[in-house]
């Protein structure tokens, strides 16, 4: 039952991956054999009975183990005596030709490690990443891997924030096209694509801000988990963290200007819509008014049977149009 969710087992001894496949239980009881060995297992979406023999084994918290398998966890870090738990929220980008007002632009996924005395145990869940790259780039490196568990939690906490830093670029260029649309030649209404874009930042905020005191405790040597050999590179992962954080922080803000510039827009827009509404009312009540004065049907009215009359009115009425007309060109009503 366990083996359809483990991804991968596999047996390390200084930083080299012994040959052959394994399963969680061999790895269990060879772990121990030589100095130097540890085994890492990486599971997808494993149940309660799937991860319940694993979390036997290796003797996991109970409170860890629930947060594991039944995920939509908050980004932390956790020590369980010997054991390091640290849950991570990763990112992924969905491809779209434009934004719209329904448009979905990041899915979301959780990833947690347990890195305790001898092994390291990664649980995948929605949308993350493979970490089959991670694992094959880590066993290219047997330096950094002879470290330990700890390596495999600098590599896929490195590899998470990587991939916060790509969806920042791509996230850039979504905030770029809705910028050039609010502030085209062109009469557009932007603003559900831009509260759109807005509720998209907010969940990526969500995964990654979160994760900056964890990865600072990481770092800051008071772990005996962590060897002094990966603090270095955790401090790495910390600054490009801090890089993305401060992307998002940049376009929450840019975000925000371009709504409000949008509506204020908008708000420019109807006004102008209101005063040539207003300016083309005003010169159809000049005709209006000499026609309703001279359709009263009074025996006794001013010119009323006068030869020339009728053309000195609409003469008059013309006049006085192309007058009110002019004013209002003049002043930008029409």
């Amino acid at each position: 039952m366990v083996a359809r969710a483990v991804v991968d087992c596999a047996l390390y001894e200084n930083g080299q991956r012994l040959p052959g496949g394994i399963e969680p239980a061999e790895a269990l009881r060879r772990m121990d054999e030589a100095p130097g060995r540890f085994v890492w297992i990486g599971l997808y979406q494993p149940t309660a009975e799937q991860f319940a023999e694993i979390a036997a084994a290796f003797e996991l918290h109970p409170l860890a183990t629930e947060d594991a398998v039944r995920a939509h966890q908050r980004p932390k870090l956790e020590r369980y005596g010997d054991t390091l738990f640290l849950v991570l929220k990763t990112i992924t980008y969905v491809d779209h030709d434009r934004v719209t007002a329904t448009s979905e632009i990041v899915d979301t996924g959780e990833i947690m490690v347990f890195a305790g005395p001898g092994f390291a145990i990664v649980v995948r869940h929605g949308s993350a990443r493979s970490l089959t790259g991670v694992r094959r780039d880590l066993e290219a490196a047997p330096e950094l891997l002879a470290l330990g568990p700890a390596a495999v939690l600098h590599a896929v906490a490195d590899s998470v924030v990587d991939q916060y830093l790509e969806v920042a670029d791509a996230f850039e260029r979504d905030v770029e096209e809705l910028e050039s649309a609010v502030f085209s030649p062109e009469r557009t209404d932007d603003a559900g694509r831009i509260y759109q874009l807005k509720r998209e930042l907010l969940e990526f905020k969500r995964a990654v801000v979160p994760l900056g005191a964890p990865l600072q405790r990481l770092c800051d040597g008071s772990l005996p988990q962590v060897p002094t050999g990966i603090t270095a590179y955790l401090r790495n992962v910390a600054d490009h963290h801090a890089q993305a954080r401060e992307r998002i922080a940049a376009f929450d803000e840019l975000v925000g200007g371009i709504l409000s510039a949008s509506i204020g827009r908008l708000s420019l827009q109807q006004n102008t819509d209101m005063r040539r509404i207003s300016a083309w009312a005003a010169l159809a009540a000049v005709p209006t008014l000499a026609a309703g004065v001279y359709g009263m049907n009074f025996d006794h009215m001013p010119e009323l049977h006068w030869t020339y009359g009728y053309p000195a009115v609409v003469l008059l009425v013309a006049t006085v149009c192309v007058f009110i007309f002019r004013a209002f060109r003049r002043n930008d009503w029409l």
